[in-house]
């Protein structure tokens, strides 16, 4: 295992000095966030991303995220000339050495929470869902009342893209998802990158569309699907542990197995409902996901990608994008090293 970091770009308030004084912090996760979906990326734009992180004495480990744009996911005539910009980005991340690329087939909505600064008794504040919340919202004004996503799609747009939807169902996703991966994978293998497909966030529907990476029983599919090493999972504790029915230890350990764990998410979430829950600290104890159970079992299985941190509280008046500030998400960092360490030294005992 490695550790890495994620980092928003030139436009990201943490500069990657900070991020490099982080102890153990190698690696880099980012993209290019102002590239239209669907477009390929240029080599040349990539190269002088890499070469800012190297700069900093960092090494960009993952691609999070070359976004799929919804005509692939809604299966329409160009997915084809879109799939194949997206190899065209996976071969430019393969020349570069860049070698994981985490994504996701949310359709529409690639995360959703409904408060952005719930309070906690500690004083911090944190990401939160509430699926009550959820459907008191009024989309037929866009994605102005959802929390994050003000300037995503404006009233139209919109509904015009769910009433595209109302025509798939789940299993039309299973198909339209199998069909991409056999033109991605290939690929992707050639070019020396793994495919780390992230869970559902949150791990069902939401808005009448359908979410199909929520369980255990999805990840082994979606590797069925293509029985290629080049096809994998972001492994994310958070998404899959907002579902209480998912045993995570043993997931991590059947697809850890597998060797289809690319990439890590850790972080730590509490059910506090139906539907209904908040992120917390890291630590095991602070909510419902054993991340120390989750971590023998990535190490047990040999897992030697990169994990990351992920969403983090805000704590000590930072004010940052949500989720992604400095201080909760290095904590995080060490409590994760920390683990690894214990785990590694008690396995040579």
């Amino acid at each position: 295992m490695y550790l890495t970091f994620r980092w928003f770009g030139a436009t990201d308030p943490i500069p990657l000095s900070n991020i490099r004084q982080i102890p153990g912090v190698r690696g880099v996760v980012s993209a290019l966030y102002d590239l239209p979906v669907g477009a390929a990326w240029p080599r040349g734009r990539l190269e002088r991303l890499a070469t800012d992180i190297e700069a900093a004495g960092l090494t960009f480990a993952v691609v999070e995220s070359i976004p799929v744009h919804e005509d692939i996911k809604l299966g329409r005539p160009t997915r084809d000339r879109l799939i194949a910009n997206y190899c065209d980005s996976v071969r430019a991340m393969g020349e570069l050495g860049i070698t994981v690329l985490c994504y996701n087939f949310m359709p529409v909505f690639d995360w959703m929470r409904t408060d952005l600064e719930m309070p906690l008794p500690d004083g911090s504040t944190a990401l939160a869902y509430d699926d009550r919340a959820l459907s008191a919202v009024d989309l037929s004004r866009g994605t102005g009342d959802l929390p994050g996503w003000a300037a995503a799609y404006d009233a139209r747009a919109l509904q015009a893209l769910l009433a595209a939807y109302r025509e798939v169902d789940a299993e039309r996703l299973w198909d339209h998802l199998a069909y991409f991966l056999e033109r991605v994978v290939p690929v992707a293998a050639e070019a020396g990158v793994r495919m780390a497909l992230h869970p559902d966030d949150p791990p069902w529907p939401i808005f009448g569309l359908p979410r199909i990476i929520c369980r255990g029983t999805d990840l082994e599919r979606l590797v069925r699907l293509v029985d290629s090493p080049a096809n994998g999972v972001t492994f994310c504790t958070g998404s899959l542990g907002a579902l209480p029915d998912n045993d995570l230890p043993a997931m991590a350990r059947r697809l850890g197995s597998q060797g289809r764990i690319h990439f890590a998410h850790c972080r730590n979430v509490r059910v506090t409902g139906q539907r209904q829950f908040h992120e917390t600290p890291h630590p095991s104890a602070s909510g419902g996901v054993d991340l120390g159970a989750v971590l023998r079992a990535l190490q047990d299985t040999g897992f030697a990608g990169p994990m990351r941190p992920d969403h983090g509280r805000m704590i000590w008046g930072e004010r940052a994008r949500p989720g992604y500030g400095l201080y909760d998400r290095a904590l995080g960092a060490m409590y994760l090293q920390g683990l690894w360490e214990g785990l590694e030294k008690g396995s040579h005992a």
